[in-house]
């Protein structure tokens, strides 16, 4: 993770922010998901200067390699006229260290009732007395609104930033560039 690449959306008055990056991060994702190769991560550096949002940057980190192939692929087809992609760079010396990580909540009581249901094998007013409506559990956290390619249904991928720290730890991205254990450069 020793190189990295910036890519800023351009403000849009028919888009917000949240949205062109829900798109963008979608295309990312698509990409990652068909390749071999996890050792791309992803950042959004202004997400501690958003209210609620990730901000209008997103950062990938690799190898020098690895995110020039990535960049000679067709990804952002649809993207140009709404980002400014940087050129590839070393991380500054001065970086510290951070994870970004996926966190899941259990957030919907139906669908747990539906697992009770499938699951346990009890009735549906068993799994509504069980498992009621003030049962749901939101996330503070900054998000992405995205839609499951396998299933077509919406969802939030919910993003935890962790504290910083002086050196890195090393670790395997997924399909979204993100780790539950590994860090990424933060500056």
């Amino acid at each position: 993770m020793n190189h990295y690449i910036d890519i800023r959306l351009r403000p849009d008055p028919e888009f917000s922010a949240a949205h062109l990056m829900a798109a963008l991060f979608s295309k990312l994702h698509r990409l990652l998901a068909q390749r071999s190769e996890l050792q791309i991560a992803v950042s959004f550096p202004l997400i501690e200067q958003q209210h609620a949002g990730l901000g209008g940057l997103m950062r990938l980190f690799g190898d020098a390699k690895t995110l020039d192939g990535l960049m000679a692929e067709p990804w952002l087809l649809g993207m140009r006229d709404h980002s400014e992609v940087g050129a590839i760079a070393l991380v500054p010396d001065h970086a510290r260290y951070r994870q970004l990580k996926r966190v899941q909540a259990k957030s919907s009581p139906e669908r747990l009732r539906r697992r009770s249901i499938k699951c346990l094998g009890i009735s549906e007013q068993e799994a509504k007395a069980r498992i009621p409506d003030s049962a749901a559990k939101w996330l503070n956290l900054p998000y992405l609104q995205l839609q499951s390619g396998s299933t077509g249904q919406r969802f939030r991928l919910f993003l935890e930033l962790g504290p910083l720290q002086e050196a890195p730890q090393p670790g395997l991205f997924n399909r979204y560039g993100l780790s539950p254990s590994a860090t990424i450069p933060w500056f």
